[in-house]
Formats: structure tokens, sequence, C-alpha cells
């Protein structure tokens, strides 16, 4: 009898320790969510931002703010090939335009269409669709944006956002205009040099990598700006403005939360969002170039560092090596935490 009751205390007991492992992680859960909602309401105000069409303008340019002498509008023709040509005024002019016999940057009839206010509110209204070029002609440039597409973009881009909140890196993620990726931009209070930009976009996917090595990253396509300098004759590579009419009507090309689901004011959200300051920049460099090196424009003689000669952990057996026009190998070989270090 006295075993008996024994036997029943401590099965009563085991069974309030594990009343008590799940209340703790009840009350953990709950902590979490009401943070979460908190962050979001503070990101989606109640109340809608009342701005006047031109203060959209004013505002929306502000922010994605490239190039204002120069700029693309996508194309489609009949078979369904797509892609984007710069805007000029002479285009198909016949006797004028010489596309495709001679690259419109070497065109001695180019006149490029600038990107004024029209241009911009015909994008918003679903007129056209225009990308932007944010390298600027003296390698500087106002904002970063990280591209990720494929099967596993929505986990890189939530890790890459992580990464910004572990170095308090203001940034904001969109949905791509095909609904299929998305794009992570960090917005400039002032021009900051491309290469330190992109120092920067490398050096926070490494520490994504590092938060979730698991992922393979395949999703990450590019930064933009694309470049360090700008190359002869061209523009660098250009992004297509969020926000167009018809893109957003299918729920897309708008600015998301934390669990990818689209602000419901997205000018509000626009209004309250925060810009990186070329201090915190350079902070966040200090923190970040030890295992970020652009190995094409910042090589290590170049940087007037000490170069680490000791082991390297988790290197491979082997690397098998092709040398052709440039030195090929096999991405599968290395650990993907490396891949930011590849140009």
């Amino acid at each position: 009898m006295h075993d008996d009751a024994n036997k029943e205390l401590r099965i009563i007991n085991q069974k309030i320790s594990e009343l008590e492992q799940k209340r703790e992680a009840l009350i953990a859960k709950r902590d979490s969510l009401v943070q979460r909602i908190s962050n979001q309401q503070d990101d989606n105000p109640e109340t809608p931002i009342a701005l006047s069409v031109n203060q959209k303008i004013e505002f929306f340019k502000k922010l994605f703010n490239g190039r204002q002498d120069v700029f693309a509008t996508r194309w489609e023709n009949a078979t369904g090939r797509n892609g984007y040509s710069v805007a000029c005024n002479n285009e198909w002019v016949k006797g004028v335009c010489n596309k495709p016999r001679i690259k419109c940057g070497e065109c001695p009839n180019q006149e490029y269409k600038a990107l004024n206010d029209q241009v911009i509110f015909d994008h918003l209204a679903g007129k056209h669709i225009v990308g932007v070029y944010p390298l600027l002609a003296d390698n500087t440039c106002h904002f970063l944006a990280a591209d990720f597409d494929k099967e596993d973009w929505q986990g890189a881009v939530s890790t890459m956002t992580q990464a910004c909140q572990q170095l308090n890196i203001p940034h904001v993620v969109e949905i791509s205009r095909s609904g299929n990726g998305a794009h992570l931009w960090i917005f400039f209070s002032e021009p900051v040099l491309a290469r330190d930009a992109r120092l920067l976009g490398f050096g926070l996917l490494d520490k994504a990598m590092e938060i979730h090595p698991d992922l393979s990253f395949d999703s990450y396509d590019r930064l933009f700006p694309n470049q360090d300098i700008m190359p002869d004759g061209g523009f660098g590579n250009l992004i297509a403005l969020p926000l167009q009419y018809q893109a957003r009507q299918n729920g897309n090309s708008q600015f998301v939360s934390l669990d990818l689901v689209p602000y419901s004011d997205q000018w509000g959200f626009l209004n309250q969002i925060k810009t990186l300051s070329l201090k915190q920049l350079s902070d966040s460099l200090s923190h970040l170039t030890p295992n970020c090196i652009v190995t094409d424009t910042l090589l290590p003689w170049e940087q007037g560092k000490k170069i680490k000669s000791g082991i390297i952990r988790n290197c491979p057996d082997k690397l098998t090596l092709v040398l052709a026009n440039h030195i090929y190998f096999n991405l599968h070989e290395i650990l993907n935490t490396w891949y930011t270090k590849i140009p």
C-alpha cells in the first residue's frame, strides 16, 4: 500500500513538472506574440497617413533616389520576351535610332529621358514599369538592395532580416513584381560609396549564412548597385521601382512585415522608415569587414591589413580548379558561409 502511494505521488509530481514546463513554454510564446503584435502596430499605424499626390512623389523620389538623368522602362513583345530599355526620345526613330546595331551608351543620337515627377506618377499609376539606376556618376549611391528569388527566397530574406536586426540596421522587405522573390532595401541618409554599400551587403549575407548555415542561399541573386565603379559607356544594373499599380493589384511589389504580409498602409509604413547614417555604416563595416572582402575591388594587399595565414576552419580536403579565361571551381565543394567572399 505504501509503495502504491509513493508511485502515485511520483506520477503526480511528474505531471506537475510537465505542466510547469508547458506553462513556461506558453508564457514564452505569448510574450513573443505580444512583441510581434507590438512591432507590427509600430510599423503599420492604424491611422493611414494622408499624403497628397505631390507629397507621395517627393517622398518616393527621396527614398528610391538613383540617377535622375536616365531611367529604363520594361517592355514585352508578342512572343512573351521581355526586358528593360533605356528611355530615349529617339528610340526606334527611323534614320536616328541605331538599335540593335549600336548600343545605347555608344549611340551619337542618344537623347535620354530624365526621371521626372510625371515618369514616377505614371509608374505608380500603372502606365509603365520603371527601372532606376542606383549607381551615380561619382560612384556613390543612396540605397542598397539585395535581390532574392528561386525556391528558398522566403527563408533567405528572413534570415538576412535577422542579420540586419542583430546589427540594428534599418531595412525593409518588398515582395518583387513577380511575387516569386523579394528585395531587402537599406536606405542611406546621404550618398555613400557604392563599394562601402556593397561591402555592407556582402557582410550581411555572410552574417545571415552564419545564422542559418543549413540554408543554401541559392535564391540570392545580386546586390544593387551591382558594381563599385561605373562601367565605361554604361549605367550599371537597374532595379525595378516598387509599388507599380498592376503589380500591387496582384498583391506584389509591396512592402511586407516579418511574416511577409503586406502592410495595409504602404505610404504610412514608408513614411516611418529610418535611414542609415554614414557613421552607422562605418560602424557596421568595422564589425563586418573582417569577414567581408570583395576581392575584385578591395584586394587584401590594398587594405593595409595583416593577412591571416593560419589554418582555415572547415576547409575542404580538396578543391577542384579549372584554369581558363578565369579560375573556375565548384561551389558545392565549399561552405555556404564562403559564398560572399566570391566577387
